[in-house]
């Protein structure tokens, strides 16, 4: 593509565009320059709660993906892939998921972690063989991450995906992007310009931080992996996550620290376990064929148990 050509494409995009609220910044002293991020920062959840019934419907067909044993996979380029692997890293520990239920990919591979990866973005090919790489299906969710929506490497991962038949989801900051035009569901946050113009790491990393946080949390949410508003299916791997797994059983039952602590023992700090067994007096074995009953939802466990 011409530098002409680029460069017109970048006019058109809202990321891009310079903000008049920010055209002194670099008069300002230091509290100064810090209140006018945070007043920017301040618009960003206005901008995601516009599309909410958009992200409900990437959860429910992401729910739908969960319940037939399939995937969700987050493939971007630059902060946006970055985000997309912080998210999908976190649920392992938080909802004690397989590592390959929730996939991030980022141009460039791991490497492109810590460092910018020239040129990774543009390669729309890379994309399709990167989703090959981990053997993507129609089963699976593909969510292409991208503030301009017109990321060659997220454009193609899309269209591969969406070849497969797979649902595919796009999650830009402009309206009308490339890649919402090729996804079946568009999440378009809108946060205008950034307070430095282009750098989309701002509000537009923020937006997206956001969206990405709503979309595993609710969808885990909706597989069982809570309990009222706590996260009863956490990976109690290191003395931290144990001393809030025996926390969430106090929580939840009313128990002391150290019932919580005896019955942790017996189900091998298996907190929902733990949480039936106080509340009903199961054994470890009845409360497991009762939790497996229920489709691994808690309170519907508790229900049967309790009427």
């Amino acid at each position: 593509m011409s530098d002409a050509r680029l460069i017109s494409e970048l006019e058109n995009l809202v990321s891009e565009n310079r903000n008049p609220r920010s055209m002194d910044i670099d008069l300002l002293p230091t509290i100064d320059v810090l209140r006018r991020i945070n007043d920017e920062d301040q618009t960003v959840a206005t901008a995601v709660q516009r599309v909410i019934p958009d992200i409900a419907e990437a959860v429910d067909e992401t729910v739908k993906a969960f319940n037939k044993g399939a995937r969700l996979i987050y493939i971007g380029a630059g902060t946006s892939g970055r985000l997309g692997v912080l998210d999908a890293s976190e649920c392992p520990p938080t909802f004690s998921v397989p590592e390959d239920m929730v996939i991030g990919l980022i141009a460039g591979g791991d490497h492109a972690l810590r460092h910018a990866v020239e040129g990774a973005e543009d390669d729309l090919e890379q994309g399709k063989l990167d989703l090959q790489s981990i053997n993507v299906t129609a089963d699976d969710v593909v969510v292409g991450i991208a503030v301009s929506g017109r990321t060659p490497y997220v454009i193609g991962a899309l269209t591969y995906a969406k070849s497969l038949g797979a649902k595919t989801v796009a999650l830009s900051c402009n309206p009308d992007s490339v890649i919402a035009a090729i996804a079946d569901i568009a999440i378009s946050p809108v946060v205008g310009p950034e307070i430095l113009t282009g750098s989309t790491r701002l509000k537009s990393g923020t937006a997206q931080k956001l969206v990405l946080n709503m979309l595993t949390t609710a969808s885990m949410i909706r597989i069982g992996k809570s309990y009222q508003n706590l996260m009863v299916d956490l990976n109690a791997s290191n003395q931290k996550l144990v001393a809030r797994a025996a926390r969430i059983v106090m929580q939840a039952t009313g128990c002391d620290l150290e019932e919580a602590k005896r019955v942790l023992d017996q189900t091998g700090n298996d907190v929902k376990l733990a949480i039936l067994i106080v509340l009903t007096g199961m054994d470890v074995e009845t409360a497991r064929t009762a939790l497996a009953k229920a489709g691994g939802f808690l309170r519907a466990a508790i229900n049967d148990k309790t009427g």
